[in-house]
């Protein structure tokens, strides 16, 4: 991308590509038609399996009022007890009123790099199933696509065990009794 393109962009894109381009980091974002607020609508859009979506989500750290981001597969769910264990303190939910003012993006937006407050982040070691993942660029309609690798690299953060174990299916326990 030329700095003509990035100007046509949203604002949060455009961060989220200078940062990316500053990084070194070889995939700019891209703009779907449709927007992708969540895992499954980012995983239709691309094609994808809606694991291969590395959802951001934004907690609140009670003690501090800190951004705790936690970048986990999009078919798996946060465990919060194991983030407290990470983040060293009772978590809550972040309000989207929380997440703009922290972030500089909306939800269903979150981009993993170029917050306007750096948060505290985690990375779900379940995304390094993936060759490929699928990152929120700044904007519900902007994505980028990296190696889970490249998560570590450009956040700085740990990969951790933040998830539920998964549940499995119902069916085929019974069949195994």
């Amino acid at each position: 991308m030329c700095g003509a393109e990035l100007k046509n962009l949203p604002e949060g894109v455009q961060r989220v590509a200078a940062e990316l381009q500053r990084r070194g980091h070889p995939h700019l974002p891209q703009m779907l038609d449709d927007a992708a607020r969540t895992a499954q609508q980012a995983a239709d859009a691309l094609g994808i399996l809606v694991g291969q979506v590395a959802k951001s989500i934004i907690f609140r750290r009670k003690s501090d009022d800190a951004a705790v981001l936690v970048v986990t597969s999009g078919d798996r769910h946060v465990d919060e007890k194991k983030v407290e264990a990470h983040v060293g303190g009772k978590i809550g939910r972040a309000d989207a009123e929380f997440v703009k003012s922290r972030t500089g993006f909306s939800i269903g937006g979150v981009s993993p790099v170029a917050h306007a407050t750096p948060p505290v982040t985690l990375i779900d070691q379940d995304l390094l199933r993936f060759e490929v993942v699928w990152a929120a660029a700044g904007h519900p309609h902007g994505v980028f696509p990296l190696h889970p690798s490249d998560l570590q690299r450009l956040t700085g953060a740990p990969v951790v065990d933040v998830v539920q174990a998964p549940v499995a299916d119902a069916s085929a326990t019974q069949a195994a009794a």
